[in-house]
């Protein structure tokens, strides 16, 4: 089988064209397999690209557990890429992913900006504050000068599997740190739900983070860092709390392609 290898901030993954429908979609012990890290390929998850109907392609997304996902931000960026690759597209997409469809623009720098489902509103639960732009989210800001030594893998387990979450399928975990500086970008890590473990950077969960901090003041587009590298999220705020027109921009590479053997 043929795959190809992309990033987006260190959200790595492994693309797959299925256009011709031949990738056995149900068999998740052989997704789990290629994400592995040391006995696979390698990666945060894998992507079917696919022909449809009505769209450029469809975004098919599996975590690395091997299952069916929810929409993943950084992968849908690296999808546009991929499509652009193989000739599917040119400096425009429309695709359809698992919670709806997408528009999205290749720069001539390679930064891929792509539009987000509107987003409702917020909640504030017990753990943060909740949103779901595509994929559920929790918030967490911490004081200054302490994401660096956070324990997010334990503290994101902890929530994504407390029994609040749990029984609702699950959250994925975002820490923040606010800037002390105007301007500066928000300093976020993720424990990723699928993954069960902090990635390097996550689509969703920087476009959470952009939402809510605009509850704290943060203007549109804000600028974030995530431990693979910077991103930004626009959007128009609604005086009823909702989001329209969010779009998260940053860099879709490719990495590698190559054969395996299935």
């Amino acid at each position: 089988m043929r795959f190809h290898k992309y990033q987006g901030t260190g959200n790595d993954f492994v693309m797959i064209d299925d256009r011709a429908r031949t990738f056995p979609a149900d068999d998740y012990a052989l997704v789990r397999r290629l994400c592995e890290r040391r006995r696979g390929i390698g990666a945060d998850g894998l992507i079917l690209l696919r022909t449809l109907p009505g769209y450029d392609f469809e975004m098919v997304y599996y975590n690395a557990d091997g299952y069916l996902g929810s929409m993943c931000g950084n992968g849908g960026r690296c999808t546009v890429a991929f499509a652009q690759q193989l000739g599917v597209i040119q400096d425009k997409a429309h695709f359809l992913a698992a919670d709806g469809p997408h528009e999205a623009t290749v720069d001539a720098d390679g930064t891929v900006r792509l539009r987000m489902m509107d987003v409702a509103g917020q909640q504030e639960v017990p753990d943060g504050i909740f949103l779901n732009t595509g994929s559920p989210h929790i918030v967490r800001f911490l004081p200054a000068s302490s994401l660096a030594e956070h324990n997010v893998y334990a503290e994101g387990r902890a929530i994504r599997f407390g029994e609040f979450f749990n029984a609702r399928g699950g959250t994925n975990v975002n820490f923040v740190e606010e800037p002390q500086v105007s301007g500066q970008p928000w300093q976020v890590r993720t424990y990723e739900r699928g993954v069960e473990d902090e990635t390097h950077s996550c689509g969703t969960g920087v476009t959470a983070v952009a939402l809510a901090a605009a509850r704290r003041g943060a203007a549109s587009p804000v600028p974030l860092r995530t431990i693979g590298g910077d991103l930004s999220v626009s959007f128009r705020q609604q005086p009823d709390g909702s989001f329209t027109e969010v779009y998260l921009n940053g860099p879709a590479e490719f990495v590698f392609a190559g054969d395996i053997q299935l």
